[in-house]
């Protein structure tokens, strides 16, 4: 198997792969691609490419639906980068409710001044802030790193809100029993000091914090977004700002427009910018990609369903990506059984138009059967994983 890596991707990941495993700088003769920001919305993939693993969360670099209809499953690492996002989170809530910006601004000013350590006594109350003990926190989707915003948030001693309506009884079971679940984010908007979005942009989320979201919230509130830019309405927020409806925004995503308004706290896209995330997406990464490649499970793919069958005991494995058809599982079995072949095990999983379908043969499968199976309506990748 060769793989290539379009961006730097951590050794402790890379590590992960065997001798059995070669990188090439040729992505044209790659059987698995390995990516973190750049994008591949212009890249021209070639047959051999079974697998995109994308080392982060996002996955907005990276045309899902096109490959999809080619059969290239691709990966991201959910949660992977959890702990520093979160991190962020909370630094996000301290900077916006204590002026420590300023005050920094005004020592790196004041430098020169030989009595700095007396002037400061002066100067320090314009910088006067408030403490987070005690306020209200609404955070509105619970996944891994909004439940991880919770659960520190309320050890800081914060009253925490939460609201999500596909919240998954793992998620759930990791929550404090502090948390505060609402039914909408109305209870929300009406409720908290700080409000924290983690949710992925969609037709439904994007610009969900907005001139009607804002009109529903306290006066000083503070909004953080360390999730997506295109979940708040910039125009919205800067009358929000400018009114006095908005004490403070703080983004990891700034653009043109946020870059530029008051009272605005941006850092430049940091949330997973740190060395243990970097390992830990890139260990996840590889550990997926080679699940795959090796056994053709699926987990945490993003256009096709998650998909396992250990490993194969028996004398071949075949898996397949297809259409989510009516009928086309009967024909996938009518073909094995034509050519006299029995299937002892099979997993199938649909996510969407697309399903993906595991199946453990007592035989093994010629080529011309594969090329013969590959002509079916509706299937569109074949592979032999044994």
């Amino acid at each position: 198997m060769k793989y290539n890596c379009l961006n730097p991707i951590a050794n402790i990941g890379l590590d992960l792969f065997d001798a059995s495993y070669e990188k090439t700088e040729d992505i044209k003769e790659a059987d698995a691609v390995l990516v973190r920001s750049a994008s591949m919305h212009e890249i021209e993939l070639s047959d051999s490419v079974q697998a995109v693993a994308r080392a982060g969360a996002g996955v907005n670099n990276i045309p899902c639906d096109e490959y999809a209809k080619k059969g290239i499953v691709v990966f991201n690492t959910p949660g992977a980068n959890a702990n520093g996002v979160k991190e962020l989170a909370v630094a996000g809530m301290l900077l916006a409710s204590r002026d420590i910006l300023g005050g920094n601004k005004w020592v790196s000013d004041n430098a020169s001044d030989e009595n700095i350590n007396k002037t400061m006594e002066k100067a320090k109350k314009q910088f006067a802030g408030n403490e987070i003990l005690g306020k209200s926190l609404g955070i509105i989707g619970l996944g891994a790193i909004g439940g991880l915003l919770a659960n520190a948030a309320t050890a800081l001693g914060m009253k925490v809100y939460g609201y999500d309506p596909y919240l998954s009884v793992d998620a759930a079971w990791k929550l404090s029993q502090n948390v505060i679940h609402v039914k909408n984010t109305d209870e929300i908007y009406e409720k908290c000091d700080f409000i924290s979005v983690h949710v992925p942009c969609l037709d439904s989320t994007r610009g969900m914090i907005n001139k009607e979201a804002f009109a529903k919230m306290k006066d000083g509130v503070v909004i953080l977004n360390f999730a997506r830019d295109a979940l708040i309405n910039d125009d919205d927020m800067a009358v929000a700002i400018e009114e006095g409806k908005v004490a403070r925004y703080v983004t990891d995503f700034p653009n043109a427009k946020t870059a530029n308004m008051k009272n605005v706290i941006a850092t430049p896209h940091l949330g997973a910018s740190t060395e243990e995330s970097e390992d830990n997406c890139a260990i996840m990464a590889v550990r997926q990609l080679r699940d795959f490649l090796e056994n053709g499970n699926i987990t945490n793919s993003v256009n096709y369903p998650n998909c396992e069958n250990g490993v194969c005991t028996t004398a071949a494995r075949v898996t397949v990506c297809h259409k989510n058809e009516p009928n086309l599982l009967s024909a996938i079995n009518d073909a094995f059984g034509t050519a006299g072949i029995n299937v002892s095990s099979q997993v199938s999983k649909s996510k969407g138009e697309y399903a993906y379908t595991i199946l453990d043969l007592d035989s093994p499968v010629s080529d011309e059967l594969v090329a013969k199976f590959s002509g079916l309506n509706g299937i569109i990748k074949v592979r032999v994983v044994k």
